[in-house]
């Protein structure tokens, strides 16, 4: 069988394919190190935060490794919390979706009859918290028999929340000859004992972060309502912002391609680096790029790699990252040698919770910023065409240009005919845009002015407060409780009034999440009668 590459490492091409689907491109460091050991049938003991990559250490060696002809349990994860369960499915599913490998997760405040019903139609991996999972064992409803491979994600965290003790009876009912992983932030001494009882000879891998530390960087999201309007928010925003030199990064090889023929067709000198340029093609953009030639630079995460620019006065998360280290790798790259720097990021609303991960991560909330309008961009322009003219007739030498000027006087105004110069070098620059909204428009939700009102399906009946709620859509979306309007809790459901430049993110952060045993939707509320 062809192997595909994903960095040093050789996989398959349905593996290959979802991979770069993803945004994948080159392994994390935990993952260039696990994979090849856990492809060797080897027991692992990874010491990993999140945002290192380490679901896919583990879930890119399962998507290897499974029969998809067998529909048995062939791989079982044990997560602290239903949340990561979810989470952890989610990104499993995607690898393994070429292959057609079927995932479940099976948690409490499900339904344990929809979970029993899944299982009986045939899965290839379980994705469980512990005390499910050995609900699911005691039911006889899990087969754990033809399990080749089982996965401690979190330990330390399960240790914390007492779940040492299932997890130990469930590693009874799987098969003695199986490749056991393990994965934890810290290695207390139990979580140590765990190791040595279940861990055959296990490889041990730690990846320590770096200083997450970025005090010189200027930090702002702008929220891009509409995915089709991506290119054009990012040419309002480089219009508006006074840069030296920027590189903007997307996800993809073919996202960079796209995004340089957009922004070149429009005037702007932009050129892209990934991995698919040869060698003379990537150090002659680096050079045109270092000499100034090309103002941005638009590249993935592997192929900036390694730069060392001092000029850089902006970057732009054009995608931003899946994983939130990644971010802080790649605005490291401006506010350098002690000067400031600016990082942007244009986010979707689907996007949101990412942009948590990031903020939770780096312990800095990112603040919101408003796509610059037409008018903001005409008058910033006009300061810096202002300034370019000032700089042109202190340097005098414009006598082939006075020719042109005393055949128009004939006919036109001095004045005029500056106006008219002034019209053409804004043309040039690409400013005479139609005015494009770039802002959603929430209608009539029964919400005072400013204010969107939500409709969350949770109520009385799960017990919830005013002040959960407050306390959940506070630490789930990162905005001030302060901020949070008039709440209304019903039985069945609540509605809940955020600020209306904040809706966006609260959906997205807050829908399909587990509450108090409840998996809730948030929703815009319909007009009050």
């Amino acid at each position: 069988m062809k192997k595909f590459n994903f960095g040093e490492l050789e996989i398959r091409k349905e593996i290959a394919t979802a991979l770069e689907e993803m945004g994948f491109e080159e392994p994390t460091p935990i993952q260039a190190e696990a994979i090849p050991v856990i492809m060797e049938n080897r027991d692992v003991i990874g010491q990993a935060q999140t945002g290192t990559g380490k679901t896919a250490a583990f879930g890119i060696p399962i998507g290897e490794k499974i029969n998809a002809k067998l529909s048995k349990v062939q791989a079982l994860i044990l997560t602290p919390t239903r949340e990561l369960a979810i989470q952890v499915a989610g990104e499993i599913s995607k690898i393994g979706r070429y292959k057609k490998i079927k995932v479940l997760p099976i948690y409490g405040g499900q339904p344990i009859d929809r979970q029993i019903r899944s299982l009986r139609m045939g899965v290839h991996v379980v994705i469980g918290t512990p005390g499910r999972t050995l609900d699911h064992l005691k039911r006889k409803t899990l087969d754990l028999s033809n399990v080749s491979i089982a996965v401690l994600d979190e330990a330390d965290e399960m240790l914390d929340m007492g779940f040492i003790e299932d997890i130990e009876a469930i590693l009874s009912n799987a098969p003695k000859e199986r490749q056991t992983l393990l994965f934890s932030a810290t290695m207390p001494a139990p979580i140590q004992k765990l190791a040595k009882n279940y861990l055959k000879n296990p490889h041990f891998v730690s990846v320590n972060k770096e200083t997450l530390t970025v005090p010189l960087i200027e930090q702002y999201y702008y929220e891009i309502v509409r995915g089709g309007v991506k290119a054009d928010a990012l040419c309002r925003i480089l219009d508006y912002e006074n840069y030296d030199s920027v590189i903007v990064f997307c996800r993809t090889k073919r996202g960079v391609d796209e995004l340089v023929a957009n922004l070149q067709s429009r005037g702007y000198f932009a050129e892209g680096l990934h991995g698919d340029l040869t060698q003379a093609q990537r150090d002659k953009t680096m050079k045109a790029f270092r000499q100034g030639d090309v103002e941005l630079l638009v590249a993935t995460d592997v192929a900036a790699r390694g730069l060392d620019i001092d000029r850089i006065s902006h970057v732009i998360n054009y995608d931003i990252p899946l994983d939130p280290e990644a971010y802080v790798h790649r605005i490291g790259r401006t506010g350098r040698a002690g000067k400031e720097g600016k990082a942007l990021n244009l986010i979707l609303p689907q996007e949101y919770p990412h942009l948590r991960m990031i903020e939770k991560l780096i312990k800095t909330r990112i603040n919101k910023a408003n796509i610059p309008t037409f008018q903001e961009v005409v008058e910033q322009q006009k300061g810096v065409i202002k300034k370019e003219i000032e700089n042109i007739l202190a340097d005098g030498n414009l006598n082939s240009y006075q020719s042109i000027i005393e055949v128009l006087t004939e006919n036109h105004s001095p004045q005029d005919i500056a106006a008219a110069a002034l019209k053409y070098a804004f043309s040039q620059r690409e400013t005479e845009l139609s005015e494009i909204d770039f802002t959603g428009d929430f209608g009539n939700t029964g919400a005072k002015k400013g204010m969107v009102r939500l409709f969350i399906t949770i109520g009385r009946q799960q017990n919830i407060a005013l002040k959960d709620l407050v306390k959940i859509i506070s630490e789930e979306s990162g905005i001030s409780a302060s901020a949070i309007g008039h709440i209304s809790i019903f039985d069945k459901f609540s509605f809940v009034e955020v600020p209306e430049d904040m809706a966006h993110r609260v959906i997205n952060t807050m829908d399909r999440r587990t509450i108090k045993g409840k998996r809730i939707s948030v929703q815009l509320a319909r007009p009050k009668n």
